[in-house]
């Protein structure tokens, strides 16, 4: 009797975060499938569909960046060197009138979105009955995944034309409110450009320390403005505020992902307790560029110089068309009604024209019938790209 030959072994997929398998997808991924299925073969496509700047970084910024490359690496420190800390604070005073301390109220962070996303980590427990994280909607695509990935639940807030795209409070139930560990408040909004006045924000501060939940205020458009100056939800109250800033659009730095999170001193404590973990400091290198970036402001007018012009040169021509652009108070975007009504069907109709946007409903249900439009190619391109659009309808 010959022995039994051994069982075949088999190797058993490991679990995964039923997050990452289901048929949901990041919306620019999505967007960029179809750009590539429907620009014509040869075209290349003028992009503005992704906030990203395509104007230079300024040189004295790339100038202290180079002059701090060091001849030997070293890991950088979560906390960032002081000189950064000090450098954001100051830049706080300057534009806001805030005073924070830059030891205890404030952490630098690698471009807002890692801010954005681990946020949720640090304020949600998963034995509390307070798990829902409050999102007005359309929002940046990353505050309601990082809300799951934590554990939490997102509450979608609709925004609505009729209110200016502006979040009120008491469109969310009392019982939500209860339930609520963080609500992320977004000024000037991305993607309908509305802004929230000085009361707006003071009344939400204090519905947040009444009913005892944490306000996230992503601020990445505070210096992206044309008539009236955004206001920093730091100028209500520090208690229970976090704000995020970044120089990607201010200073065209999106490649260096550098901005900080400034506020409650508890929370900032927890924050800094909790980002060694995950490998996030930003190298230093980087902070000498961003040190010299917040220690200037003329360069920032300058970059809201060159976004005017294209807001000037593309609200002209979608006058002139009949698509009627709304909110758009401040944020290099322009929050326009599809023409038709079908914002996906729209923006296909642009890609095969070499153009590119991003759908309304993309970035929520309460954008469905809109488009936003980022106004980051060149002027030059801006004309282009008009140009391209003279037959479509």
């Amino acid at each position: 009797m010959s022995a039994p030959r051994p069982a075949a072994h088999v190797t058993l997929p490991g679990p995964l975060n039923p997050l990452l398998e289901g048929p949901i997808e990041y919306p620019f991924v999505r967007l960029d499938r179809l750009a590539r299925e429907l620009t014509p073969a040869g075209m290349t496509p003028i992009n503005f569909s992704i906030g990203d700047p395509r104007e230079r970084t300024p040189a004295f910024i790339r100038e202290a960046l180079r002059a701090a490359v060091p001849l030997v690496s070293s890991y950088p420190a979560v906390a960032g060197v002081p000189e950064l800390r000090a450098a954001a604070a100051g830049w706080l005073t300057r534009r806001f009138g805030v005073t924070v301390d830059p030891d205890t109220e404030l952490l630098p962070v690698n471009g807002t979105k890692e801010g954005v996303f681990l946020l949720a980590f640090a304020v949600l427990a998963h034995s509390s009955e307070r798990n829902l994280v409050v999102i007005p909607t359309p929002a940046y695509p990353v505050y309601g995944p990082a809300a799951q990935f934590a554990g939490g639940e997102p509450y979608h807030v609709p925004l609505r034309s009729e209110d200016g795209w502006k979040f009120r409070v008491d469109a969310v139930p009392e019982e939500i409110w209860q339930r609520t560990a963080l609500l992320w408040l977004n000024t000037p909004h991305n993607p309908t450009g509305a802004t929230l006045d000085l009361p707006a924000l003071g009344a939400i501060a204090e519905h947040a320390r009444r009913h005892g939940y944490w306000v996230a205020s992503d601020e990445a458009y505070a210096e992206v403005f044309f008539d009236e100056v955004p206001h920093s939800m730091l100028e209500c109250s520090t208690d229970n505020v976090i704000a995020f800033h970044t120089l990607s659009k201010r200073s065209a730095m999106t490649g260096y992902r550098s901005g900080f999170m400034a506020g409650d001193a508890r929370l900032i404590e927890a924050l800094r307790r909790f980002r060694p973990n995950v490998g996030v400091a930003t190298p230093e290198f980087v902070q000498r560029a961003a040190i010299a970036a917040w220690n200037d402001d003329a360069h920032a007018a300058d970059q809201r110089a060159l976004y005017r012009a294209k807001r000037e040169l593309m609200l002209a021509a979608f006058t002139g068309r009949g698509w009627k652009v709304e909110a758009s108070e401040a944020t290099f975007y322009l929050w326009a009604r599809a023409p038709g009504g079908d914002d996906v069907a729209f923006v296909e109709r642009l890609m095969r024209a070499g153009v590119l946007a991003t759908p309304g409903s993309f970035l929520g249900e309460a954008g469905t019938g809109f488009v936003r439009w980022a106004l980051v190619p060149t002027l030059d391109q801006c004309q282009a790209a008009l140009d391209r659009m003279q037959a479509i309808r």
